[in-house]
């Protein structure tokens, strides 16, 4: 099996609502979560751009990320991702630089190209605005620009964000961004927690194809991991139970909202609707401490990850919580075991 031990990890978010509450207490939740993972040991913590779903609150992502990162004091925070086509890359080249200006090295910029939500929705966004002929690259390289040195003759710039160069990740679930994102030179992050059939194929073709850049000189890719840990196997199966509710209520265009977990899902969905849902947890860690190293170990032996971006929807925020403090001290485990056997040979 593979060594964990020199695998970063991180916290994908998008604020879920639990049913029978509100945006605001996901948005406290969401701050609460950040301070804790902060203590135990996360690299990053990322939101998501979602719109017109109930569930989700972190549609203003720009404006959450300001929130936890005024909360917290170490951990990068930053997007998991922003939607670009939803918006003027000059817009996201200010908001990000002021951000890296009130919390200068901690801020991320990861960028995805759909529309984080329903066409309507879309349309809505860019003000009735089509931009199919804008293409994704052609809007990355705008606002590469924004954040890069000005130029002599440069007529609009971003300020704050002029010369700030804010890290930007490609964020992807088809092989589109990793190609982007090999010839850019830039880091990948692939949203294997909701849509892990292209996986494999889309690290190996980022692999490949990368081009050392000024920003990064060897391949970088975060994996996410759908994430459910609790003390034992049987409960976290439980605990499992929200999670597969959420997908159930996606594909059946239903509220988003956090639902508890039940004894028995073959009594909500029906053998296509089971077989979709599993599908998208195809690369998810549910178990206690032990089956959650192994999962990870055999995840590490197949992608190669640099890093795991884990999202753990549980109904109950203490469950949360807790499912993240278990990951944490599984890797955290492994990089203590590598120190000690150095120690032991030298």
């Amino acid at each position: 099996m593979a060594n964990l031990s020199n695998t970063a990890f991180s916290v994908l978010d998008l604020a879920p609502v639990r049913a029978g509450k509100t945006p605001a207490d996901a948005l406290r939740s969401s701050l609460d979560l950040a301070q804790h993972v902060e203590k135990w040991g996360y690299k990053r913590f990322w939101l998501a751009e979602h719109h017109n779903m109930s569930g989700i609150a972190s549609a203003a992502t720009s404006v959450l990320i300001g929130y936890i990162a005024g909360g917290t004091s170490t951990i990068r925070v930053g997007s998991g991702g922003i939607m670009l086509p939803n918006h003027a890359p000059l817009v996201i080249a200010e908001q990000f630089g002021t951000l890296e200006s009130l919390y200068p090295g901690r801020i991320d910029l990861g960028l995805g190209r759909a529309p984080g939500t329903d066409r309507a929705t879309s349309y809505a966004l860019r003000g009735g605005l089509d931009n199919r002929g804008i293409e994704f690259p052609e809007l990355l390289a705008e606002l590469q620009r924004y954040l890069g040195p000005a130029t002599p003759g440069q007529r609009v710039k971003a300020y704050p964000g002029s010369g700030l160069n804010v890290p930007i990740w490609l964020l992807g679930s088809s092989d589109f961004s990793a190609k982007l994102a090999a010839e850019e030179g830039l880091p990948f992050a692939f949203a294997s927690h909701f849509a892990p059939e292209e996986l494999l194929r889309s690290l190996e073709l980022y692999r490949t194809r990368f081009r050392p850049s000024a920003t990064l000189r060897k391949p970088y890719a975060i994996v996410g991991v759908p994430l459910v840990a609790a003390d034992t196997d049987d409960h976290a199966k439980f605990l499992a139970t929200t999670p597969l509710q959420r997908g159930l209520s996606l594909i059946r265009g239903e509220s988003m909202q956090l639902k508890p977990p039940v004894k028995n899902m073959d009594q909500l969905w029906s053998v296509q609707e089971k077989a979709a849902v599993e599908s998208r947890m195809a690369v998810a860690t549910i178990g206690g401490a032990e089956t959650v190293r192994e999962r990870l170990e055999r995840l590490k032996d197949v992608t190669q990850a640099d890093e795991f971006i884990f999202v753990s929807d549980l109904y109950d925020h203490k469950d949360r919580l807790r499912s993240f403090e278990i990951a944490a001290n599984v890797m955290t485990q492994a990089q203590i075991k590598v120190q000690q056997v150095g120690k032991s040979l030298s």
